[in-house]
C-alpha cells in the first residue's frame, strides 16, 4: 500500500503468494480507505507480478481445520474491503494485467475504471472448486453486463478474453500488456489532480441512481450541479473555460 500525489495504491495480490488474494494487503487497504482524509483523490488497485489477482488462497482453504469457518473469516475480511471500496467517494481505477479470477474478478467489477491489455483474462472460477461467488460479484456483474449475461458467465464459469470483457463493459479500455500498470497509474494521477468535489458528487449521484426514480434523480442532479457551481473548483472550471485556458484545479481544490 502506498499513498502519493493524492493516489492511494493498494496491492491486492503478489507474485510471491502465487497471485492469490493478499489478505493482509486487503486488511491494510480497508483500514486505509476507512481512515482516508480529504487529500485522497483516487484509489488504484493493482497486483504485483504477472497477474492482477488469481483468486483466493485455495491451498489455505484445503489446509484449514474447519474449512467453513476459515472461508467465512476470509470472506468477512474481503467483504469489509469491498464495502470500503463501495463507500469510497473518489474514483477507483484498476490496472488489470494477466488473470483476474475469482476474488480478482470481483475486485475488477468494483472499480469505476478498469484498464487491461490483450493478455488480460477474467473468470469467475468459483464453480471450479465447488464454491459460490463472493466479493459482491453476483451484485456488481449483473449491473455491468445485464442479468442474462451475468447468469451465463457465472453458471458456465466462462473465461472472458480482453476484447470481450471490454465489449461488455467490464474493462474500460485496453492498452499494451506492458503498459497496463503505467496507464492505470497515469489515469489515477490525472483523476487525483482533477476536480475532486465534482468526482465525489458524480459518484454520489451514480450510487443514488441504484434506487432512485427519474424524478428523484433529476432533483438530486439539480441540487448537486447548483452546489458545484458555488465551489472553488466549479468557479475555477467556469472561469478557465471563459478565459480559454486550462483549469488549475490543484490551486483551488477544496474538499
Amino acid at each position: 500500500m502506498h499513498f502519493e500525489d493524492g493516489v492511494l495504491r493498494i496491492t491486492v495480490a503478489t507474485a510471491a503468494a502465487g497471485s492469490s488474494l493478499d489478505s493482509e494487503g486487503v486488511a491494510q487497504g480497508t483500514r486505509a480507505l476507512e481512515a482516508a482524509g480529504d487529500d485522497l483523490g483516487c484509489v488504484l488497485l493493482v497486483g504485483e507480478g504477472p497477474n492482477f489477482c488469481a483468486g483466493g488462497n485455495v491451498v489455505g482453504f484445503a489446509n484449514a481445520e474447519n474449512r467453513g469457518s476459515h472461508v467465512m473469516a476470509v470472506a468477512d475480511s474481503f467483504h469489509g474491503f469491498v464495502r470500503a471500496l463501495d463507500a469510497t467517494e473518489v474514483p477507483i481505477v484498476a490496472g488489470v494485467q494477466g488473470w483476474a479470477a475469482g476474488a480478482g474478478m470481483s475486485l475488477v467489477c468494483c472499480a469505476d475504471i478498469a484498464i487491461g491489455g490483450p493478455a488480460t483474462k477474467l473468470r469467475p472460477a468459483y464453480p471450479g472448486i465447488g464454491f459460490t461467488p463472493d466479493g459482491g460479484l453476483t451484485w456488481s456483474l449483473p449491473r455491468l453486463v445485464g442479468l442474462g449475461r451475468a447468469r451465463e458467465i457465472l453458471l458456465t464459469d466462462e473465461t472472458l478474453g480482453a476484447d470481450e470483457a471490454a465489449r461488455i463493459g467490464i474493462l474500460a479500455r485496453l492498452v499494451g500488456d506492458d503498459l497496463v500498470q503505467d496507464e492505470a497509474l497515469r489515469l489515477a494521477r490525472t483523476i487525483a489532480a482533477g476536480p475532486t468535489p465534482a468526482y465525489r458528487g458524480t459518484k454520489a449521484l451514480l450510487s443514488a441512481s441504484r434506487t432512485s426514480t427519474l424524478t428523484e434523480q433529476l432533483d438530486a442532479e439539480a441540487a448537486s450541479i447548483s452546489a458545484a457551481a458555488d465551489t472553488p473548483t466549479g468557479r475555477e472550471g467556469v472561469d478557465a473555460f471563459v478565459q480559454k485556458r486550462r483549469p488549475d484545479f490543484g490551486s483551488v481544490k477544496q474538499y
